[in-house]
């Protein structure tokens, strides 16, 4: 897929127009209610000052979370707006609905330089159906299209694929700078050239595995997913997560790693726990010998130790899923390791998923990294080498706008 033959935002003629701009603001929020981590904000504002530089008249837009075709407060961009509008010194004008009548009116009240961010775009069914008439209807908002929402450029929804069906259309500032990223990494490392990888299922990433053993020159594999390879190896796993029709699976990707000189690790020890609780007792055991009733939920020391010995020589490095369960402080120790590795190495380094980054952020790690991904799923698309839908749809750059 040749991403780099895709219009982006400077390529259009924006100067005062309107432009619907799909951002991802499905941000994290508290118990209280409030923002967690504005990182996802922050890195859309690079494409909206352009905006209004240009003195276009922005129609922000975004999902938030899944209310499932309806109206649920709790969903509400409400808190979205409040911070842009603090951020930007700007007043940002939230509609009552998606594409109607209140929507409307305010995009038809909008001067040079103003914004309105539309309600939740997932309060509509149609959004994520990918319905022709509700993107028809988003559409006829504006005069061009800029996505700049990676996190949710692997979704055919209508905000991020129908759409393009009746507006010239780009990627913005964000979406660019991920891609750039990604395909830097994947085309041309500098090495040696680690890979880590957690999570539950193996399921999940085997064909991000696949990918990588092409690539790289180490692949740390833990988290759930590193019971099935263990169990695959005869090992005694207790009552830990396993994937039982992916034991075939694992041993020839292990023996595809043997094969392509490729340094396949998993973890040597694990903390073990009685019970999926945060609370549960927990011990150290070795990773051949979890016993009867005792489920894996971080990996041990010794592991630490071990990963931490594969990335002191790397150049570049990708950190996708945590090492165990990172939320649970009894079970956060694996994950933080890591993160304090990767953070210390010399490495470019890439780190994506929300675990991953929210455990970055903990340790104010951030500033460190080389760059942290606003996306998941997308991530996860890149990695596999496959296209994103909502990128795939944009207008190529020799089309005439």
């Amino acid at each position: 897929m040749d991403y780099f033959n895709k219009k982006t935002v400077e390529d259009l003629n924006i100067l005062g127009k309107r432009v619907l701009l799909r951002c991802d603001f499905n941000v994290p929020f508290d118990t209280e209610g409030k923002i967690a981590n504005t990182r996802r904000i922050t890195e859309s504002l690079k494409t909206i000052k352009y905006l209004l530089d240009r003195r276009a008249k922005i129609v922000l837009c975004s999902h938030l979370g899944r209310p499932n075709g309806k109206f649920d407060s709790k969903f509400s961009l409400k808190p979205v707006a409040e911070c842009l509008s603090k951020t930007l010194k700007k007043e940002i004008k939230l509609s009552k609905d998606v594409a109607g009548e209140d929507t409307r009116a305010l995009v038809e009240s909008l001067n040079e330089a103003e914004i309105v961010l539309l309600e939740n775009l997932r309060f509509c069914k149609g959004e994520t159906e990918n319905d022709r008439t509700f993107a028809s209807e988003l559409a006829s908002l504006a005069d061009v299209f800029v996505n700049d929402a990676f996190g949710a450029a692997h979704r055919s929804h209508a905000s991020t694929v129908g759409v393009t069906e009746f507006l010239p259309s780009a990627c913005g500032f964000l979406m660019l700078k991920e891609i750039s990223t990604m395909t830097r990494i994947l085309k041309n490392p500098t090495r040696p050239f680690v890979a880590i990888l957690g999570g539950a299922k193996v399921s999940d990433k085997i064909g991000v595995i696949s990918n990588l053993l092409d690539k790289v020159d180490t692949l740390i594999v833990a988290g759930g997913m590193a019971y099935t390879f263990m169990n695959s190896l005869g090992y005694s796993i207790g009552n830990s997560i396993c994937e039982n029709d992916k034991i075939s699976l694992a041993v020839e990707i292990m023996a595809q790693a043997k094969g392509r000189g490729v340094k396949f690790l998993i973890p040597v020890d694990n903390k073990v726990g009685l019970e999926y609780s945060k609370n549960t007792e927990f011990k150290t055991v070795q990773s051949d010998s979890i016993p009867d009733g005792w489920m894996g939920l971080d990996i041990g020391p010794r592991t630490e130790v071990l990963f931490k010995d594969a990335l002191k020589d790397a150049e570049t490095v990708i950190w996708n899923g945590p090492m165990g369960v990172a939320e649970w402080e009894n079970f956060s120790s694996g994950t933080f390791s890591v993160a304090k590795t990767v953070a210390s190495s010399k490495a470019f380094s890439v780190v994506g998923g929300g675990d991953c980054a929210a455990a970055i952020e903990k340790l104010g790690y951030a500033n460190e990294m080389s760059h942290i991904s606003t996306g998941g799923g997308a991530l996860l698309v890149l990695l596999e080498g496959k296209g994103l839908p909502a990128v795939v749809a944009l207008s190529e750059k020799n089309r005439v706008v």
